[in-house]
């Protein structure tokens, strides 16, 4: 498995990933994508199989508000590299590709480099189902999330500080 850096070159491919694995009016779109990958590509982290297949990625930005909005999602301009907090907008893994430890590799990269960043913690909504996933990398449930209601799901919040 290799990890990369996001790149603008990626983003069909990432969009297309996004789509599989969220329904739409959850899923971010493809210009969402672009926004992200323009303004702040070294936090999308992208995890490629020994044939160099796009298999799994994680996305996010920095930002000094301590609660995830849906705001966020849509404004990449809102990235602030100086930020306390490291946001994750998602954790996307094709089917084929679940249950081998992907997900679980990109999120120890992830939470290894906030931490070199100097943040304060990171920050990412889920659904319920998810909750004990991501309490195995030290997340703590803050209960429903207020600031993010996207797709008309209901997100619980979970922060990880450090």
């Amino acid at each position: 498995m290799i990890l990369r850096n996001g790149d603008i070159s990626y983003l069909d491919e990432i969009a297309n990933i996004e789509s599989i694995c969220f329904p739409p009016g959850q899923a971010a779109s493809k210009e969402q994508f672009r926004q992200r990958l323009t303004v702040c590509p070294q936090h999308c982290i992208l995890l490629f199989d020994d044939s160099s297949k796009l298999v799994s990625f994680i996305n996010g930005f920095a930002t000094d508000q301590p609660d995830l909005t849906d705001e966020m999602y849509s404004s990449a301009d809102m990235h602030d590299e100086e930020g306390a907090w490291q946001m994750i907008f998602g954790l996307d893994t094709l089917p084929s590709y679940r249950h081998k430890g992907h997900a679980r590799m990109l999120m120890i990269e992830y939470l290894s480099r906030a931490r070199a960043a100097g943040r304060r913690g990171v920050v990412l909504t889920c659904k319920e189902e998810l909750i004990n996933f991501y309490k195995q990398f030290g997340f703590v449930s803050e209960g429903i999330s207020h600031g993010s209601v996207i797709g008309g799901v209901q997100w619980y919040q979970m922060r990880r500080s450090f």
